[in-house]
């Protein structure tokens, strides 16, 4: 099941949105929102597989808040727009697909399949990765996921936490965390990615990974809720 918002500041643009998921079994629309600061914190709360957010909106553009969007595990994103010379920076943002209205429900689920098709890949990658390769002593270096205690940012580098000698390598945390497979990986502030089977304990302000106490950061509170979901899966 693929859990949903839509963002638009049209209630008809809405409507017509949760007519369409309703027709799909696969969707499970879960709030509309035509404030995007209320789609935030719900957001923030909640997490989500997908987001339908028109892109011209009066107070932000729905391109600038996708791309502000601070999330632990930040949705897919499917954008609907009466405007067309937006596709371009549509994509530009790693869109899904690009709604232009008014849609027909044919071209609806066109772009929702896709979604999905999208999702299953990424799981199946996620599911076949056990390994990864990074610079390091000016060498490349396969490193084994499960071996990985946390990783932390140091100005230009990483430090990989691998027993029994950490790994320093100059990339950034964001360019390894792309690298990672989302179901075991999560950061949790802007200096911590951690491997979600390692958590001991967690509460919403901080976490415990192999005996180390570690800040959730402000702009990843989506985290309580990310690790609670993943405990009640477990």
């Amino acid at each position: 099941m693929i859990k949903c918002i839509a963002i638009d500041d049209e209630p008809l643009a809405l409507q017509l949105v949760t007519q369409y998921c309703e027709k799909v079994p696969f969707l499970q629309l879960k709030k509309v929102f035509t404030n995007p600061d209320e789609a935030t914190i719900y957001l923030h709360q909640n997490p989500v597989d997908l987001i339908f957010l028109d892109i011209q909106m009066p107070d932000v553009s729905g391109l600038q808040f996708y791309k502000n969007l601070s999330l632990a595990n930040k949705p897919q994103v499917i954008f609907t727009t009466a405007f067309k010379d937006y596709a371009v920076d549509g994509f530009n943002v790693d869109a899904v697909d690009y709604l232009l209205k008014p849609f027909e429900f044919d071209r609806f689920l066109k772009a929702v399949y896709k979604a999905k098709e999208y999702m299953e890949f990424l799981s199946s990658q996620d599911l076949q990765m056990s390994s990864i390769f990074i610079k390091a002593n000016y060498e490349m270096m396969k490193i084994n996921l499960k071996e990985i205690d946390l990783i932390e940012a140091l100005d230009d580098y990483i430090k990989l936490y691998i027993k029994p000698t950490p790994i320093l390598t100059l990339m950034t945390l964001k360019s390894i965390q792309e690298k990672l497979p989302t179901k075991e990986f999560i950061r949790i502030h802007r200096s911590y990615i951690i491997p979600i089977a390692k958590v001991e304990k967690f509460s919403k302000s901080k976490v415990f990974v192999v005996g180390k106490e570690l800040p959730i950061g402000t702009s990843y509170a989506d985290v309580y809720d990310v690790l609670l979901q993943r405990v009640k899966a477990d």
